[in-house]
């Protein structure tokens, strides 16, 4: 089972700040279980592992086989909360070369979440003249960036194989009752799944928005919901013995303290993908009201040899969390070198999992000594049921600390602004306006 670890950062801090939060942890803790807090028409996704829709999650992993016998490959087309969660467990669990590997499921290729026409014409040439399905994921069907990418896809699939051979390759995942994605699935014969109306985009990695794709990827969904419901059963504990109370607790406290970046670090590059997950999580669901920790990414060891002068002694101004993995079964030792021109005989037979543990180890009490503090997550195993505790338990600790910080971690009401000004400069009606104005600006 998943625990953190915070000795490395309670020297940082003067006082004892569990006993003075305390009650504040306990009112979020009610209103994230019950309600009554901000923005508690979206709390579904709290007791989703153990409530989802059993005749639903039956018919994504019917789609899941269907598009594995089908089809070489699966387009997921989708932006933010929409794909980043599906290509980080995919990712984590089966390698980032996933697309490169030897296997019995389709290629995974994710689109639809810039607005680049290199990487749209990447993808319809790696996907060639293979057979490909789509999966469309967006609750509204207008989001600027996968509403094109679909256009592209939809187009190609029509010609490849009619507009009736096209509806059964297609599937939407949307609103259950409104929107133009809607509309068109109904008109078109899609299959269509559902995200949650009381699920927002970054808390939906477990509802349909990322098991169709991580199901197609041959992954394990039972015991990453396992994992999920396990988690959700320890975070409802109202006390410290509750990992999620740790972990929110002490980055608040850290905040509070002078700290305003958290670093998210692994020593598996096949994180990435999840820590650019998390980095949605906490960045929309804290960063309002001119508050929040700013969140980013470091990959460990490489990025010790970019990023880690400034860790070590740049501004102080840094937490770091760490995701720990235990050894995977399957380990490569060092061998031996007769020359030993390298000088790292003294490593022959030695697991490079114990190498990596080292050097974890090391980095991290040089970080806590150059000032700053650490939070060691221990996930356990690599495997299907580890991530679903850690999405959950990230998920739920984003929670408390949104509630703790006095903002509404489940809106993003700033991603608008940008929004806005695209659609003026783009001629979008309605906009006329606004776009001459922006245009304007730009001209002096």
């Amino acid at each position: 089972m998943l625990s953190i670890n915070v000795s490395h950062a309670k020297s940082f801090l003067s006082y004892p700040y569990e006993e003075v939060l305390r009650p504040r942890l306990e009112r979020a803790q009610r209103e994230l279980l019950n309600g009554g807090g901000k923005g508690d028409d979206f709390i579904g996704w709290v007791r989703l592992p153990a409530q989802y829709d059993r005749a639903e999650y039956a018919r994504i992993l019917a789609a899941a086989k269907k598009i594995q016998g089908d089809s070489k490959a699966l387009v997921v087309i989708g932006i933010g909360g929409s794909y980043l969660g599906a290509r980080g467990v995919i990712e984590c669990l089966c390698s980032p070369n996933y697309n490169l590997k030897k296997k019995d499921t389709p290629n995974v290729y994710f689109i639809g979440n810039g607005l680049s026409s290199a990487a749209l014409r990447e993808v319809m040439e790696l996907i060639g003249d293979d057979d490909f399905s789509v999966n469309v994921i967006s609750k509204s069907g207008t989001t600027t960036e996968p509403a094109v990418a679909f256009r592209f896809f939809r187009e190609r699939l029509e010609q490849k194989c009619g507009k009736a051979g096209a509806a059964q390759r297609i599937y939407a995942t949307t609103d259950a009752h409104k929107g133009a994605l809607k509309s068109l699935a109904d008109a078109e014969g899609y299959e269509e799944f559902v995200v949650p109306d009381n699920v927002g985009g970054r808390y939906s990695v477990l509802t349909a928005v990322g098991l169709l794709p991580i199901a197609v990827a041959g992954v394990d969904t039972d015991a990453l919901l396992a994992g999920a419901r396990e988690m959700e059963a320890l975070c409802e504990i109202a006390d410290y013995t509750n990992p999620a109370w740790q972990y929110a607790a002490m980055r608040h406290e850290l905040y509070r303290s002078g700290k305003k970046i958290e670093l998210l670090a692994c020593f598996e590059p096949s994180f990435r993908f999840m820590a650019e997950w998390w980095k949605q999580l906490y960045g929309e669901s804290e960063g309002k009201e001119g508050k929040g920790l700013f969140p980013a990414s470091v990959d460990f060891t490489a990025d010790l040899h970019s990023m880690g002068q400034y860790i070590q002694q740049g501004e102080r101004t840094l937490l770091e969390t760490v995701v720990r993995f235990a050894a995977d079964p399957d380990q490569l030792t060092v061998p031996h070198d007769d020359v030993n021109g390298d000088g790292l005989n003294f490593l022959e037979g030695k697991t490079m999992d114990f190498i990596n543990r080292q050097a974890m180890d090391g980095t991290l009490l040089a970080h806590v000594e150059g000032g700053v503090p650490n939070l060691i997550v221990s996930a356990g195993e690599r495997n299907a049921r580890t991530l679903g505790e850690l999405i959950y338990f990230f998920e739920f600790s984003c929670g408390l600390s949104g509630y703790l910080l006095g903002v509404n971690p489940f809106d993003q009401p700033g991603v608008e602004a940008y929004k806005k000004n695209m659609f003026a400069l783009l001629g979008k009606p309605g906009y006329e306006e606004a776009g001459e104005a922006l245009r304007a600006k730009l001209s002096k």
